[in-house]
């Protein structure tokens, strides 16, 4: 494995649902030591500073740190987890999956399950099972057993799904990437424009309890107070089966996606052109969407005290939001390089620009 993906090994397997996110808060302290200086709101957001060679612009890069997962709920009887969900989940892509219950006393590997097909009346075959049917398998006989476990209401279930290169050396399979993509992508960022010039000063910010409504966003645009943002995020590929072009045209391998629209945020339209001349001079093939349903962390910053210049960048995904995704390695690549490029080009002149 190159650097790269290294990288995403560790990040994306590391647990970190929302609320939870200390270890991948961890793994993002470990590498943004070495280019920034080190910050954290009360929330738990990350927040890496790095000066260029004016103190303004504050340029604020967000990537958030949460995954979707569960929480138990409570314990039965009979030795069974009763679960809520922690961010969006659609029932079917649930049932039969790995996780990890995450205790005091260590890892709780379990399987969520249901009752047995054999067992169904054919009218219970025709319906969609939900997640109040659904429970979680710790292999254990009854209650006592889960809390000798270690168990306990609250404690934070994450999916299982290990980093894998997939057969074509291109694509990668793993959970959380919405959003360890962003995060990957804040950290080699800033890395890379520690070895080069930029007239500004960087808060990469790994940012917390995106998945259940911003928060982290929240508290880190007060502690930073941006002049610009850029949020990385993962887009939602529609290069799938059962899609059509007008709900999604992204493609894996096609370049990185701008969000023209989402339901949180409508983009600073001279920080999106400039998004877009800067891929055209680069070659970069960028790739657009719009999200009539959901947002990101820009809902939230660009409305921070008199109004944030902000845009999203992405990276095309197939199955956010389930227990495996995956990314291809030039839409990443060529992300990065669109970033690092962009943050170059936000002098005190063009962003006080975007305004006007």
């Amino acid at each position: 494995m190159d650097r790269t993906e290294k990288l995403f090994k560790e990040i994306t397997e590391v647990p970190g649902i929302s609320g939870y996110e200390s270890e991948v808060r961890r793994v993002m302290r470990k590498h943004l030591e070495p280019v920034a200086v080190i910050e954290q709101d009360r929330m738990g957001s990350i927040i890496g500073v790095q000066r260029g060679s004016a103190e303004a612009p504050r340029v604020m890069l967000a990537g958030h740190m949460d995954e979707v997962g569960f929480l138990v709920k409570l314990i039965t009887k009979q030795g069974f987890i009763k679960f809520l969900t922690v961010g969006g989940w659609w029932d079917q892509v649930v049932l039969a999956q790995r996780v990890t219950v995450l205790t005091r006393n260590g890892e709780v590997p379990g399987v969520v399950g249901a009752k047995p097909p054999h067992l169904l009346q054919p009218e219970e075959r025709k319906k969609v099972l939900q997640l109040k049917d659904m429970y979680i398998d710790v292999g254990a006989t009854s209650k006592t057993d889960v809390e000798a476990m270690g168990v306990r209401p609250g404690d934070p279930v994450i999916p299982v799904c290990p980093f894998t290169i997939m057969s074509n050396s291109k694509s990668y399979m793993a959970k959380a990437w919405d959003n360890r993509v962003g995060c990957a992508l804040t950290i080699q960022a800033l890395e890379q424009l520690a070895e080069t010039d930029h007239p500004n000063t960087v808060y990469g910010v790994g940012t917390v309890q995106e998945e259940v409504g911003l928060r982290g966003a929240r508290t880190s645009a007060h502690a930073v107070s941006p002049d610009v943002g850029i949020i990385l995020e993962v887009g939602i590929a529609g290069d799938v089966p059962g899609m059509k072009e007008e709900e999604s045209a992204e493609k894996l391998g096609a370049g990185p996606v701008l969000l023209v629209y989402d339901a949180s945020m409508i983009p600073n339209l001279d920080l999106r052109n400039l998004a877009m001349d800067t891929a055209k001079e680069m070659g970069i093939n960028l790739q657009f969407d719009a999200m009539q349903r959901g947002g990101t962390d820009a809902g939230t910053i660009h409305i921070h005290g008199e109004g944030v210049p902000c845009v999203v960048l992405g990276v095309p995904s197939r199955h956010i939001h389930s227990h495996a995704s995956i990314i291809h390695r030039s839409d990443y690549d060529d992300a990065l390089r669109l970033v690092v490029e962009l943050v170059k080009r936000l002098d005190a002149e063009t962003v006080a620009g975007l305004t006007r």
